[in-house]
């Protein structure tokens, strides 16, 4: 990528970011609208997890693809085609005449969502070389985040109240259409300095791996978790999972790069952003089922007593990167474990839900959390690594988050549909507490010397600059 002026990289951070907001966007308004969604469509509990993880699933299965693609064939092509396939499938999401079809729409949306946010990070990791400066860009990316979460179920609640749920597929279209003009308009083309081959049976094991997973775990209380067809998905998850790791070690070139896995903080930040996001997709779920169909709160007023999380996430994100940029990792990743297991504990322990002031507590300790955990995930994923691999070290770090929501949402759905919604909240404060232990032991200098070596390994597509190691 050639040297670009402060103003260019910035406008190009913002395009980025714009990508970041939609596919947010998408995800927080659609958690306020499912109730509403639920009463139309007559959904069960098992019909609303599917609206979210027939679309984390296929994301999660395609990032890697998409983002070694995008190293390949050049970032800013896959991300065009990734904006005109959201976009699309939005539009179809919103005219979609039943159930079924809005889960196959959504999947659609997905297909597009995987081409977006890794490559969208690869972009700004490929115009932030300077590690301080790019720190700040991911907090500012993090920040994006906090945005979605403040405006969305706001947006949502309005949009469903006023109009219904299918306006809030709405919102995307003049969204994308203004991405798409400006990524023409002032994105450069970029890729990687050597071509990767692709590596169809990865990916085909990935996708039943992630998806038989999910759907065991979202149909086995409605099917019998001891029926023939949960017992023979599981199965096929572990086989799926057995195979895979001895076969992407004998490729040359593989979907997924085992030696990435001997830096701990990459390891870390796989772990880190799988428990995080888990604790997400539950903490959502549980907190709309439990504000609209138990309080009887209308969307809108869901939202709103949703805000204080929304407005932390959006203080303590940017707050998040220049910490990352200034002193490493360890210590908003600390932060976040510690805020977050404490928000799952006032549910669990203490019944949060049965007062509004232990309510807030918990909305506030959590957003708090989760606003600082997404820069360091980000930041540790990529350091130490040739820029060369950015596009897939990204994607894996895209992949683990939405690999812990889609199981977030199955597992903590599960429980809901099993009666024990007080479990789910446990499996929250857990969630928190792995942030805080995994936190603790992949960052420091024992943790970057393992990236160091990790990188210096032979690779014949590596290019010879990399990514610095942020250390405290």
């Amino acid at each position: 990528m050639p040297e670009l002026s402060r103003r260019r990289r910035l406008l190009i951070l913002a395009i980025c970011c714009t990508s970041l907001l939609m596919v947010s966007l998408d995800n927080t308004i659609l958690n306020v609208a499912l109730p509403s969604m639920q009463r139309e469509l007559d959904a069960s509990v098992s019909g609303l997890q599917w609206t979210i993880d027939a679309y984390t699933v296929v994301l999660a299965s395609l990032l890697m693809l998409a983002g070694s693609t995008a190293d390949r064939l050049g970032r800013r092509r896959v991300f065009q085609t990734g904006l005109v396939l959201f976009t699309a499938g939005s539009v179809l999401c919103s005219l979609a005449p039943g159930l079924g079809w809005l889960v196959v729409f959504r999947m659609v949306q997905a297909v597009g969502g995987s081409m977006l946010n890794p490559v969208a990070m690869s972009i700004i990791t490929n115009t932030f070389t300077d590690p301080r400066e790019r720190a700040r860009a991911i907090g500012v990316w993090g920040g994006v985040v906090g945005i979605s979460m403040a405006a969305g179920p706001i947006i949502g609640g309005a949009l469903v109240e006023t109009t219904g749920w299918r306006a809030i597929f709405w919102i995307n279209l003049p969204v994308g259409l203004a991405a798409l003009a400006m990524t023409a308009r002032y994105v450069p083309e970029s890729r990687a300095a050597t071509a990767r081959r692709a590596d169809p049976v990865g990916q085909l094991l990935v996708i039943a791996l992630l998806g038989s997973l999910t759907y065991g775990i979202i149909e086995g209380a409605a099917a019998g978790w001891g029926s023939p067809l949960i017992l023979g998905c599981f199965a096929v998850a572990a086989a799926s999972l057995a195979v895979l790791v001895p076969y992407e070690r004998r490729r040359a070139e593989p979907l997924i790069e085992p030696r990435l896995f001997r830096s701990a903080p990459f390891s870390g930040a796989t772990v880190t952003a799988v428990s995080a996001f888990a604790a997400l997709g539950g903490f959502l779920f549980l907190n709309t089922l439990h504000l609209q169909n138990e309080r009887g709160l209308s969307a809108l007023d869901a939202g709103l007593y949703m805000l204080p999380m929304a407005v932390m996430c959006l203080v303590f994100a940017p707050l998040s990167g220049r910490l990352v940029g200034a002193r490493g990792p360890r210590l908003p990743l600390l932060l976040a474990g510690v805020a977050m297991t404490a928000s799952g504990l006032l549910f669990a322990a203490f019944d949060a839900s049965s007062s509004d002031a232990l309510l807030l507590t918990a909305y506030v300790l959590f957003g708090i959390g989760f606003g600082l955990v997404n820069a360091p995930i980000t930041n540790t994923a990529v350091s130490g690594l040739p820029r060369a691999r950015a596009g897939v070290a990204a994607a894996v770090a895209s992949t683990s988050r939405q690999v812990g929501s889609s199981l977030g949402v199955a597992v903590i759905g599960a429980t809901v549909a099993a009666g024990l919604q007080e479990t789910g909240w446990w499996i929250v404060a857990g969630c928190g507490a792995a942030v805080l232990v995994v936190g603790t032991i992949t960052t420091g200098r024992w943790a970057a010397r393992t990236a160091e070596r990790a990188a210096a390994r032979p690779d014949p597509h590596a290019e010879r600059s990399r990514i610095p190691v942020t250390t405290p």
